[in-house]
């Protein structure tokens, strides 16, 4: 009973929604200092920086304690898994388009639904969900399709396979997360280990790819400060600390909202066309979420009232 995780509620939409905003500017973010950092590099670089913030936070609430043998195996795997994420987006961007990973990056929740569903049975999800992942996930290819060709060059297709690959390494840190020793840690500890994982594999493949050249700008400054601070950092922290309350496969299908906030800053920032067939891409997403969430929703309250609140609110379990 002590690892029951909630049905989504009105308190964890509004946060995931917030976050999606966020993490819907990290392709942009990236794309506009491309030119002063390579993608792959400013990944690497913003995880390292997050990892002293994280590992301070870990200092502060004495959470220290959890990096130990029990949460080794775990810790070390999605680390690695979240590093390679990682990697394949920066190799990703500079292939293709910031619209393009943002869409594919985000079919991380269906691979994640599939293995924890595997794995768990209250992570299994019913008919008429499954059917709301389908529908969501087809409004993630409409959108894809709808933003017309792919960018000149002969490659642009290996970086939209990159960015099924980071989707999919995404879904098996979640998993991972959940159905190991790092389901009962702080989130402070769980997030630790993967930034480290994100900084090692990201600076090591920049520098064997020779993607370390860095001229210095406000724009470059600006963003790694924005992508360390916010969405490494404060945004991942949150997310994490949700995994340890609420259903995760009820909260990575709100996360299909991400490519949509994402492809509208790319419309606001980079000047990209906003077409009909997106925003019927974006229907079918939110739609699918609608489906995949309603039945939980309207059984929430009278769960919610039978699960105290107290507990695994913050991050160190208080």
């Amino acid at each position: 009973m002590g690892n029951e995780r909630r049905p989504v509620d009105a308190r964890a939409t509004t946060i995931m929604v917030m976050m999606c905003a966020i993490w819907g500017t990290q392709q942009v973010i990236i794309k506009l200092a491309a030119a002063s950092m390579a993608p792959l590099l400013q990944v690497g670089v913003r995880s390292g920086i997050s990892a002293v913030l994280v590992a301070l936070v870990v200092l502060y609430r004495r959470d220290h304690a959890a990096l130990a043998r029990w949460t080794l195996r775990g810790g070390v795997l999605a680390g690695l898994l979240f590093g390679t994420e990682f990697v394949l987006v920066g190799e990703g961007l500079r292939l293709t388009t910031a619209s393009h990973i943002a869409i594919f990056l985000y079919t991380a929740p269906i691979f994640a639904a599939f293995g924890l569903g595997l794995c768990l049975p209250e992570e299994r999800l019913a008919p008429l969900q499954w059917c709301g992942i389908g529908l969501a996930f087809a409004g993630v290819v409409a959108s894809f399709a709808g933003r017309g060709p792919a960018p000149a060059g002969s490659m642009a297709w290996l970086g939209d396979l990159l960015g099924i690959a980071a989707g999919a390494a995404s879904g098996a840190t979640t998993t991972v997360v959940r159905v190991s020793a790092l389901s009962r840690a702080p989130a402070s500890v769980t997030l630790l280990y993967q930034l480290v994982g994100g900084f090692v594999l990201a600076t090591a493949a920049a520098v064997m790819m020779g993607e370390v050249r860095v001229t210095w700008t406000p724009v470059l400054v600006a963003g790694l400060l924005y992508q360390s601070v916010i969405v490494s950092f404060a945004s991942y922290l949150a997310w994490f600390a949700l995994l340890r309350i609420y259903l995760a496969s009820r909260l990575g299908v709100i996360s299909f909202m991400a490519p949509v906030f994402g492809t509208v800053f790319g419309v606001t920032v980079l000047g990209e066309q906003l077409d009909t067939a997106f925003i019927c891409g974006a229907v079918m997403i939110l739609g699918g979420i609608v489906l995949v969430s309603a039945q939980d929703l309207l059984r929430g309250g009278r769960r919610a009232r039978a699960i105290p609140d107290g507990g695994c609110i913050t991050g160190n379990g208080t």
